[in-house]
């Protein structure tokens, strides 16, 4: 967690309103940091669903595989996450610390130990002292209320600047129901299923399977849309809860007609969270939107979208306030898909700078130099292919991404 809070970071942070259902608690274990808080235990009332989304990594950590072997179950009564430490590439001493969390939090919450979720963020390879949950666990559950969002989203913070936090509502079936929603991630951003930690909680009565359903869906065009630096966690974690306090009817089917208004406003939060993410990045200055249109397909364009947020060297030229159209050029056609350089056409915002394979006739130095200045940059790619279209969120790369990460273990 950062002293120097980022550019990018919104002027307010909203105040989440209480989810029937969940009690939320953090507390300071001294799991790596010291003088601040570093875990967080929501608590769920019975009956709640879960469902969720893991990194594709195939070095996941030990939480995550925790995490997929309980999903099935599709309940869950308590999620214990904590920061500093990663608890990846720990082998048997890995397994062994999430056994022993919920071995602590299980009998303090009164429920089974596979109800338990679990995740972890931070340094990787060095073992988790999972003992220092006892220290902090009865006072978690004793502590545990309906407020503290903000508190939670701070508590599960590493590198991040500022805490990420969203609140949407919808209707199902007449009835108002409630979604809150925390991240945190500012590097090794590249996710596949899910960004590196966020937590989702609705008070809708939705059955596992069309919670997992709905999720699958709005994850794929939210956080899989985020990039920081290319790299993909082993911590990945993407968790939903509801509670089914709300009244409304029991959904079991993600298709379900009644469930169209939470759908958008699920994808609509998640999004929130992933552009905040982004918004964070480390050493970050500039919040960049890409955007793919004339592509083979939808797949196609998002590899290049992909590509072109990806690369150290268009990311380097927007922290240079450089409207550096070859770099575009250069990752759209390294991405391995359709394209053909004379059907091509680059813009930075709305300003177009290059068409038809060259530097657009009506190019103007000073305008487009003018534009980069700006906090917010969109890069437009149009193929002129076909109807696949795309859009990426991510930021520049500076100097301070490398200082962050170089000194990340000392």
């Amino acid at each position: 967690m950062s002293s120097v809070i980022s550019p990018l970071a919104p002027t307010s942070y909203p105040v989440l309103p209480p989810i029937a259902g969940v009690r939320l608690a953090t507390a300071a274990a001294g799991i790596r940091y010291k003088g601040r808080t570093d875990v967080l235990l929501m608590a769920f009332d019975e009956g709640t669903s879960v469902a969720g989304v893991f990194t594709r990594s195939l070095c996941p950590s030990a939480p995550v595989e925790w995490c997929r072997d309980r999903l099935a179950g599709g309940r869950i009564r308590a999620l214990v996450v904590n920061s500093g430490n990663a608890n990846a590439f720990t082998g048997k001493k890995g397994r062994a610390a999430t056994k022993l969390t919920a071995e602590i939090a299980a009998p303090a919450l009164n429920c089974s130990e596979d109800e338990i979720f679990l995740a972890s963020t931070g340094v990787i390879g060095e073992p988790l002292p999972a003992e220092r949950f006892g220290d902090v666990m009865a006072g978690l559950v004793a502590e545990a209320g309906p407020d503290g969002w903000e508190a939670a989203a701070r508590a599960i913070m590493t590198t991040d600047t500022f805490p990420k936090l969203a609140t949407r509502t919808a209707e199902i079936g007449g009835v108002t129901v409630t979604i809150n929603g925390i991240a945190k991630g500012a590097g090794m951003i590249a996710p596949d299923m899910a960004t590196m930690l966020s937590f989702v909680a609705t008070d809708a009565a939705l059955a596992p399977a069309a919670l997992q359903g709905l999720l699958a869906a709005a994850v794929d065009r939210t956080f899989n849309c985020v990039t920081i630096d290319g790299d993909t966690s082993t911590s990945d974690t993407l968790l939903a809860f509801a509670t089914a306090k709300a009244g409304n009817a029991p959904a079991t089917d993600a298709a379900d007609p009644a469930l169209k208004g939470f759908a958008a406003a699920l994808e609509d939060l998640l999004a929130e969270l992933a552009q905040l993410v982004a918004r964070d990045g480390e050493g970050a200055r500039k919040f960049v939107t890409v955007e793919v249109e004339g592509a083979a397909s939808d797949a196609s364009a998002r590899k290049i979208a992909l590509s072109i947020a990806n690369s150290p060297l268009v990311k380097t030229a927007v922290a240079g306030e450089d409207a550096n159209w070859g770099r575009v050029v250069m990752a759209v056609g390294k991405a391995g898909e359709p394209a053909d350089r004379d059907r091509l056409s680059i813009r930075f915002g709305d300003i177009r700078v290059a068409h038809e394979g060259e530097r657009d006739p009506a190019y103007d130095e000073a305008v487009t130099s003018a534009y980069m200045k700006r906090e917010e940059i969109t890069i437009g790619v149009e193929l002129g292919l076909g109807q696949g279209r795309a859009r990426v969120w991510t930021c520049d790369l500076t100097e301070v991404y490398i200082s962050i990460n170089a000194d990340y273990r000392s």
